[in-house]
């Protein structure tokens, strides 16, 4: 009992180090150096070459140590035995190709890991470049209106200043978090609302209705202003005078609508069929942050145009 013991102890100590040559050299060696960089021919050649050369070390040990000692009838098979030789390559290459298969495996998992993270970072650097809504002829004609303001001495001024100076802030700072608070989202859609009005004046009529209790209530920074945006450019940009704009914002538990309805030159469709960075921007980032837990609708009436957006409590990601 003692003397098997022996004789697999020496077969192990030998036979385990010489397969493991055999996959270290095949896989991370060949295959990395010759195979993946267009020299299969030399892949081959060394991956064939290294099987002769291990399977006759393998050979000689059991011809030469392994017979004599346990098993003397072995040596009358020749050393050449072509079955005894093709039983120790499959036996010997069987591990190198289940070490093969493990490997592939495993750089096939961190492969997907590495594509995984690189498409959410380009999702996020994507969701960054999306929330960049501020255009600067806006920033620019309202630091003019102020202006102009100033010089008349106008007292709603500071207020105007103050606006603006929130209205950036929450560009620059909030905007960065994954949600906030609703109650945020309408008070920084109230500043636009506020400055926009200076251009305006008398001849828009705008409301702003919460008709819903909101509190707990989070979304994605800066979802709504280009749809706010929209029904400035292509009801009111475009009207001489009467031009209306009605925001609603109700909640059925976790589930908020949004409507946002304007009027509107009777040819005009308010740019919901064209493409931009307005509503084209806001499909976009519904369609990643809130996949299967939203709906955007648009309808075009006789010189009315509105959005129904329905989106769902928090961010889905």
């Amino acid at each position: 009992m003692d003397g098997d013991f022996y004789q697999h102890f020496i077969s192990a100590s030998v036979m385990v180090p010489i397969t493991f040559l055999a996959a270290m050299l095949t896989i991370h060696v060949y295959f990395n150096k010759f195979y993946l960089h267009n020299k299969r021919p030399w892949f081959w050649l060394a991956a064939i070459a290294t099987m002769l050369v291990l399977l006759l070390l393998r050979r000689s040990f059991y011809y030469y140590y392994t017979y004599p000692l346990y098993y003397p009838e072995g040596i009358q098979q020749g050393f050449f035995y072509l079955p005894k030789l093709l039983i120790d390559c499959v036996n010997m290459y069987l591990i190198v190709g289940l070490y093969s298969l493990i490997y592939f495996f495993r750089a096939y998992y961190e492969q997907q890991k590495l594509t995984e993270t690189l498409q959410k970072e380009k999702i996020r650097s994507e969701l960054e470049l999306l929330k960049l809504q501020v255009h600067p002829h806006f920033i620019f004609n309202t630091l003019n209106n102020i202006y102009s303001f100033s010089l008349q001495q106008k007292p709603k001024t500071s207020d105007l200043i103050h606006r603006l100076s929130s209205f950036l802030d929450y560009n620059l700072y909030k905007a960065k978090d994954n949600v906030v608070p609703l109650t945020k989202e309408i008070a920084y859609i109230e500043d636009y609302i506020e400055l926009e009005k200076i251009r305006f004046g008398n001849k828009l009529d705008i409301s702003l209705n919460v008709l819903s209790k909101i509190d707990e209530f989070y979304i994605s920074p800066m979802l709504l202003l280009p749809l706010v945006e929209n029904a400035f450019k292509h009801g009111a940009g475009k009207l001489n005078k009467d031009a209306w704009i009605r925001i609603d914002f109700s909640r059925k538990k976790e589930m908020l609508t949004v409507k946002i309805e304007n009027n509107c030159p009777e040819e005009a469709k308010n740019g919901a069929n064209r493409s931009g960075i307005g509503i084209d921007n806001v499909k976009r980032r519904l369609e990643i942050l809130y996949e299967g837990s939203h709906n955007i609708t648009f309808f075009t009436e006789s010189g009315t145009f509105l959005v129904i957006l329905k989106i769902k409590n928090g961010i889905l990601e």
